[in-house]
C-alpha cells in the first residue's frame, strides 16, 4: 500500500480568503472548514455579513474579518449599487489574498461573489457550484444536491478538494477560541437548562406559551433556568421568564438557587453567551444561531427543529441531541421564513412535557459520561 502524501506545510498556502456570508449558525458550522485552510494557510481572513461577524471572530484560525451585506444571501438585502460592490472589492484588494473558498447551502449560488473576488484581482477561487461557472472558479466541486450532507461536513468537503484538510488530532466538530469569558456572576455555578426562545424566521418558532409552559415545568421540578436571547428579544424573555411566580420553588432571578429563572435577554454577548451554554447541562433552542454555539462548547441541545430546512444538513452537529417536531409536516423543504400551514403544526403540536423528557435525557447522558 502507497503511503499518502504528507500534507503542505502550514502556512505554503499564504493568505486565503474564506467567504460564509450569512447567519451566525452558517459561520459556526464553517468551523471546521476554516480551521483545516488554518493549518495550512499563513493567515484566515474571513468575510462574513452583519449577522455573522460575532460568531466568525469566536472562530479558531480566523485572523481577522471583513464585513459585508451580500445582496443575494441577506434576508433583508441592500441594493446591488457600484458603491457598495466598490466596498466589498476595496476590502478584499487590501487583503490581496492568495485565494477565496466561498462557503455556501445548496440553494445559494457562489457565482456572484465569485465575480466580485475576480474584480478584486483573487487568483484562485474554490467553490460548490451545479451551475457552469465559466471563468469563474478554478475548483469547482459538484455535489448530489438530492443527499442531506451535514453543512459542517458540506463545507469541509471543499475545503478538503480545494488541498486542505484538518490536522492531527481535530476530529472535525464545531469549536470556538478558549478562554471564553467568566459567565458564573450571570448564572450561577454550571448545571443549569438554558432556554433560547428567539429565532432569526418566524417559520422556525416555537410559540411563546410554549416557552413559557416550559419554563414552568423545569422551575417547578427545581431546575436552574437561564432565559437567553438577542437585544431585539428582551420582550419575549421577559415575558417567558417572569411567568415564574413566589409559587414556584426557589427565587426567580437569584442565581444559584433552585427552581430560579434568570432572564439573560440582551444582556450578553456572542462570547458571553457562548460562555452561559457552555456552563449549561442542556440548551433547549429552535433552528437557530445559539444551537450551533451550544454544539461549538459541547453542550447537548434539545433542538425543537421546524422542518423548512432538513434537519439532517442543519440540526446541531457533532453533540448529543434531541431533534423534535414534525419532521415531515406540509412545510417540509419549503424554506419558508413565513410559516405556510395554517396554526403552524410542526411545532406547536410538540407537548412541554416531550421537551422536559428530552432535558432529562440529555442531562442524565451528559452525567454519565462525565
Amino acid at each position: 500500500m502507497t503511503a499518502p502524501a504528507p500534507l503542505p506545510a502550514a502556512g505554503s498556502a499564504g493568505t486565503v480568503l474564506v467567504a460564509r456570508v450569512d447567519n451566525a449558525g452558517d459561520v459556526l458550522l464553517a468551523g471546521p472548514a476554516i480551521r483545516a485552510v488554518a493549518a495550512r494557510a499563513r493567515e484566515v481572513v474571513l468575510l462574513a455579513g452583519p449577522h455573522g461577524r460575532a460568531a466568525g471572530e469566536l472562530l479558531p484560525g480566523v485572523s481577522r474579518v471583513i464585513e459585508w451585506r451580500t445582496p443575494w444571501i441577506d434576508p433583508e438585502p441592500p441594493p446591488v449599487t457600484g458603491e457598495h460592490t466598490a466596498r466589498l472589492i476595496g476590502a478584499v484588494r487590501d487583503v490581496a489574498p492568495d485565494e477565496a473558498l466561498i462557503l455556501t447551502s445548496f440553494h445559494q449560488s457562489p457565482l456572484p461573489l465569485a465575480l466580485l473576488l475576480r474584480l478584486a484581482g483573487v487568483p484562485r477561487i474554490s467553490a460548490i457550484s451545479n451551475d457552469y461557472p465559466g471563468s469563474l472558479l478554478d475548483l469547482r466541486r459538484v455535489v448530489d444536491e438530492d443527499v442531506d450532507v451535514p453543512e459542517a461536513e458540506r463545507m469541509l468537503g471543499l475545503a478538503r478538494e480545494a488541498g486542505f484538510d484538518l490536522p492531527p488530532g481535530d476530529g472535525g466538530g464545531l469549536a470556538v477560541r478558549r478562554p471564553l469569558p467568566e459567565a458564573g456572576h450571570l448564572t450561577g455555578p454550571p448545571g443549569y437548562v438554558v432556554v433560547h426562545p428567539g429565532v432569526s424566521a418566524p417559520a422556525r418558532a416555537w410559540p411563546a406559551e410554549n416557552w413559557t409552559d416550559l419554563v414552568r415545568r423545569l422551575s417547578a421540578e427545581g431546575l436552574r433556568v437561564v432565559v437567553t436571547g438577542a437585544p431585539g428579544e428582551k420582550e419575549l424573555t421577559e415575558r417567558i421568564a417572569g411567568a415564574v411566580t413566589g409559587g414556584v420553588p426557589g427565587a426567580p432571578g437569584v442565581p444559584g438557587a433552585a427552581g430560579a429563572v434568570v432572564d439573560l435577554g440582551g444582556a450578553t454577548t456572542m462570547a458571553e453567551l457562548a460562555a452561559v451554554l457552555d456552563g449549561a447541562s442542556v440548551a433547549v433552542v429552535a433552528n437557530t444561531g445559539p444551537a450551533h454555539l451550544a454544539a461549538a462548547v459541547g453542550t447537548p441541545v434539545v433542538s425543537l427543529f421546524a422542518p423548512v430546512v432538513p434537519a439532517a444538513r442543519w440540526a446541531p452537529y457533532g453533540v448529543a441531541r434531541v431533534v423534535l417536531g414534525d419532521q415531515h409536516a406540509p412545510c417540509r423543504g419549503t424554506r419558508a421564513r413565513v410559516c405556510p400551514v395554517p396554526g403552524h403544526p410542526c411545532l406547536s403540536s410538540v407537548p412541554g412535557e416531550r421537551v422536559v423528557e428530552a432535558v432529562r435525557r440529555l442531562a442524565l447522558s451528559q452525567e454519565a459520561a462525565v
